[in-house]
């Protein structure tokens, strides 16, 4: 397997298969790990972060589940590239914008990865499609235990794990959940869902995380608090109020359904009109046009089209895997006129009979 194998498909984050799968995208969980006989990240010297690099590396290829990984040297890889991995979630921005020896190792089926010397020496990702957490933690926990059977993690009797983040230390977990919610944005009650989340320590950000925008009405829920609490106390946290936050989408989206139905048949329509005859088009507007007729298809607004299609779309029009896709890099103006023709092309092939919608 090599890194322009990942470009075709949408990567397992964007699946759309699982339970509550309309809303809920994935279910990821982290977990953040050190070696005992280094110096974090952030203070080792070059040759340290080497040193862990191949330590980590070797140990790695050695694990079981690791028998079909890809294994990536960061470092060595193009800005292209690293933004690629960015898109799919398999790595973080601070990974993909540091510096010195750094590297990720993806399985095949691209629900996990594990990153070297990001922030701490070791994350272990793992993401499921849909509302899957407890699938999620027995994935991670698995594999935490299978990597600690080879090497010695820093660990307090007290504190638990050791990590380069305070925020962090304890289980070193976050549990997180990307949600599709359009309709709370539509009827602008996203920012109240937001304040209740808040006050039971739960944090929400943007597409690619801490400090990224919501692109395409896409938000992640997570614990802000590792300490004091068990993984499967962190997990039952996030687990228990993802319901209600697709309850209430839902009910939005039932809402504009039945009070605002033409208008909003009209919106979903004009979305659709302008992806599939678009002359040039930025990333931005793409995300924002296609989350509207995500939502039509899942109303039943739009006929012939299936939401996998639709989740592809949303990583194949991000700048990295258009040219990825094509085949060659390209300035800002090129790619929105090869993603306009990209968005024509593949509505074209992968819509149904008629792409007629319904009134």
């Amino acid at each position: 397997m090599e890194l322009n194998d990942l470009a075709r498909g949408p990567g397992e984050w964007l699946r759309g298969s699982g339970p509550e799968a309309d809303i809920v995208i994935s279910s990821r969980i982290r977990l953040a790990r050190n070696l005992a006989a280094f110096p974090f990240v952030s203070r080792a010297s070059e040759s340290d972060r080497a040193r862990v690099e191949e330590l980590l590396r070797t140990r790695v290829l050695q694990i079981q589940d690791a028998s079909q990984l890809l294994y990536v040297d960061v470092e060595r890889l193009a800005g292209v590239d690293r933004q690629f991995l960015v898109e799919r979630h398999l790595i973080s921005r601070e990974h993909a914008e540091s510096h010195g020896s750094r590297a990720v190792a993806i399985d095949g089926h691209e629900t996990f990865s594990l990153m070297i010397n990001e922030e701490d020496h070791l994350r272990i990702q793992v993401m499921h499609s849909g509302l899957d957490l407890d699938g999620a933690w027995e994935q991670v926990n698995r594999l935490d235990d299978l990597i600690e059977e080879k090497l010695t993690y820093a660990f307090h009797d007290e504190l638990g794990y050791l990590t380069a983040c305070p925020t962090n230390v304890g289980t070193g977990m976050r549990v997180s959940v990307m949600l599709h919610l359009p309709a709370l944005v539509l009827t602008r009650q996203i920012e109240k869902v937001f304040r209740s989340l808040q006050k039971i320590s739960l944090a929400v950000r943007g597409l690619f995380g801490e400090g990224s925008q919501a692109m395409g009405d896409f938000y992640q829920i997570s614990n802000q608090i590792t300490l004091g609490q068990s993984e499967q106390e962190l997990v039952k946290q996030v687990a228990d109020i993802v319901p209600v936050i697709i309850d209430y989408e839902r009910q939005a989206r039932d809402f504009l359904f039945r009070e605002s139905h033409q208008n909003l048949n009209d919106r979903v329509s004009r979305d659709y009109g302008i992806l599939r005859s678009a002359k040039k088009i930025s990333s931005e507007e793409t995300m924002r046009r296609l989350s509207s007729v995500r939502m039509g298809v899942n109303l039943g607004l739009i006929e012939g089209l299936d939401i996998p299609v639709l989740n592809e779309l949303f990583i194949h029009t991000q700048p990295a895997h258009l040219q990825k896709l094509i085949g060659s890099e390209l300035e800002s103006e090129d790619r929105n006129v090869e993603r306009a023709l990209y968005l024509q092309r593949y509505l074209q092939s992968h819509t149904r009979g008629d792409e007629s919608e319904r009134n």
